[in-house]
Formats: C-alpha cells, sequence, structure tokens
C-alpha cells in the first residue's frame, strides 16, 4: 500500500480554515527552530539542539489529524513534534534555556520536553527509546476503550535497534491502536542510510514482516501526510491495529548544531530546498483562494510571537535552588561519594 500526491486536491475532509492553521504551525516550527539556532550560536542556551527545519511537514500533517487526548512520543530531534501536537513557544524556549516556566521546569532541555495535557509523552534522546512508551500507551488506550491512539515518531536510524521490531510484532499481534512514524530525512547522523541499508525504503519495505501495511509518503507535502495520517488512525480507531507510515524528508541542518554536514554531496541540499515544505504548501494556499496578504499576516503573526516569547525567557530569572531536588526520583539504596 502506498499513498500518491495530488497536488491538485485539498486533504480529505479538510477546509481552508484547517489549511491555514497547518500552514501556522509550519511557519512556526521554522521560525521556531530558527530562534534556536540564534540562541545556541549566541551561547544563551546550554547542551545541544538537533533543529527540525526542512521537516516540519511531517510533524504537522502527522499531529493535525489526531486529538487532543491522543498520544505522541518524540525523539532527540522533537520541538517540531511537541509544537505540532499543541505545545506553547513561551514554555519550550524556558525549558531549553533552563528557566522554571519550562514544561519540566528547565530540567529536561532540548531533548526531553513532556507536555501530558496535550497528549505529549515527551521527547526522548535515546535512539528507539520513545517506541516501547508509545506501543505502551496503545495498549492503554486499547484497554480504556476511549477511541484514542497513539504515534510514535522515530527516525530512520531507529531501524538499526532490535526493540522496534519487537514492539511492531506485538501491537500487531495485540492489534494496537498505534502509528509508527518513521522520519526519513536520509542521515542516520553522519551516515547516508544508503550505506548502510539495503532496502530502498528501510522502513516500509519491512512493514509486511508485522502484517503492516506498506505506507510511504511525501514528507515534505503536509497534505499527503494527512491523508495517509487520517486513514492511519481511522484503521486504528476501529480495531484494526497498526500501521507503518515513512515519510521521505530532508534535515537542513547537520545532526546537530555541533555538526557542519560537509559529509552531504555537494548540490543535495539546494536541490531538496527548491522542494521545501513551507513553499509547497504557500503555492498551494494560493492554489486554493488564499490571498498574499493573508499569507503574510500570518508569517507576521508567528514571527512576533517566537520574538515575544523568546524576549520573555531570557528576562526570566534562574530558577530557585531548591527546586534540583524537586521531581527526581533516585534509588535510595545508593550512596555517591567523591
Amino acid at each position: 500500500m502506498s499513498t500518491v500526491a495530488n497536488h491538485a486536491t485539498a486533504p480529505t475532509s479538510v477546509t481552508k480554515e484547517k489549511m491555514l492553521q497547518m500552514y501556522r504551525r509550519m511557519q512556526m516550527i521554522r521560525s521556531f527552530e530558527e530562534q534556536v539556532n540564534e540562541l545556541y550560536t549566541r551561547a544563551l542556551m546550554p547542551g545541544l539542539a538537533h533543529l527540525y527545519i526542512g521537516e516540519e511537514a511531517v510533524a504537522v500533517g502527522i499531529c493535525e489529524a489526531l486529538n487532543n487526548d491522543d498520544y505522541i512520543t518524540s525523539t532527540h530531534r522533537g520541538h517540531g513534534h511537541c509544537l505540532a501536537k499543541g505545545a506553547s513557544p513561551d514554555r519550550m524556549f524556558a525549558e531549553l534555556l533552563g528557566k522554571e516556566a519550562g514544561y519540566c521546569k528547565g530540567k529536561g532541555g532540548s531533548m526531553h520536553i513532556a507536555d501530558p495535557a496535550t497528549g505529549n509523552l515527551g521527547a526522548n534522546a535515546i535512539v528507539a527509546g520513545s517506541t516501547g512508551i508509545a506501543t505502551g500507551a496503545a495498549f492503554s488506550a486499547k484497554h480504556a476503550a476511549k477511541g484514542q491512539v497513539a504515534v510514535c515518531f522515530f527516525g530512520e536510524g531507529a531501524l538499526g535497534q532490535g526493540v522496534v521490531y519487537e514492539v511492531m510484532n506485538l501491537a500487531a499481534l495485540w492489534k494496537l491502536p498505534v502509528i509508527y512514524v518513521c522520519e526519513n530525512n536520509l542521515y542516520m547522523e553522519y551516515t547516508p542510510i544508503g550505506d548502510v541499508t539495503a532496502v530502498p525504503h528501510p522502513a516500509a519495505d519491512r512493514a509486511a514482516s508485522y502484517g503492516l501495511p506498506r505506507i510511504i509518503v511525501d514528507g515534505n507535502d503536509a497534505d499527503e501526510v494527512y491523508r495517509a495520517a487520517r486513514s492511519a488512525y481511522d484503521k486504528a480507531r476501529a480495531g484494526d491495529g497498526p500501521s507503518l507510515i515513512e515519510c521521505m524528508t530532508y534535515r537542513y541542518s547537520g545532526h546537530s548544531r555541533a555538526d557542519p554536514a560537509k559529509y552531504r554531496p555537494e548540490g543535495e541540499l539546494e536541490k531538496w530546498k527548491e522542494r521545501d515544505p513551507i513553499k509547497i504548501y504557500r503555492e498551494r494556499l494560493k492554489q486554493f483562494g488564499i490571498g498574499e496578504d493573508t499569507i503574510l499576516r500570518i508569517d507576521s503573526e508567528v514571527k512576533r510571537e517566537v520574538d515575544e516569547a523568546t524576549e520573555t525567557c531570557k528576562a526570566a530569572p534562574p530558577p530557585a535552588l531548591d527546586i534540583l531536588t524537586t521531581d527526581v526520583y533516585a534509588d535510595g539504596g545508593f550512596a555517591w561519594r567523591n
């Protein structure tokens, strides 16, 4: 099974208002990540940042079709997933800058943001670390019988971890309402996926082994991703089990901000930028009668919101020292000594 793009058709059951929302969220992710890059470059942000620029259509297409109480699990490159599921940029910036107003009181940082209020069970710095969490959430959702689904985002590099296949097998066996979303951006950290995997679509080509439909979509086309997601969710909510969607996309920056990405072939980045997901969607909005003034207004509103959130978080005081020992769990049987 595969999904074929139809650029002249709006996604099923999506109004112009919904399309505008999808565009706004893609633009929010792009603007947020550009600001994160600025904060990192100016040494105002502790730790590393793994930017999501170039992959915005995947997060938005997948999450826009979800309900608020549906679950997602994320990855080390998780800012886009968080925003697409409804997180607010001010609390996210606070988390990245180590401020108490952050989603995890500044203790999680870039790779560990979680927001249970929007169904976000957390980003994860462990490759494939969230696959078991999402599958467990789907197990609980099935027994709660409230019609919820769980979405597990992971990169193609995670396909080298055995836990991925273990959870997919159980999910298929038990018909759990989980959708596995592989964001194939062609690089496993610094290594091209084609150098270590013999099949062209390492996620979808293995789907049949677990009784899952083979779904490959253009990950730079938010409408195509949305249609595939809606179909998978309908299947899961009907009790027909999991799906796997492989989204072909590309990250514009290196693995992290510490990576200059000099391993990429000359011209590859420029070629992918010709199919920039935001550029594609901006043109589609115009095809459906949405004027340039409306699009520019959204761009301006998003930039203002991100700028204001950044300045607010930068000005916030550091957290009080007494919160260092709250929300922290440790085994009382261990005593660390110098």
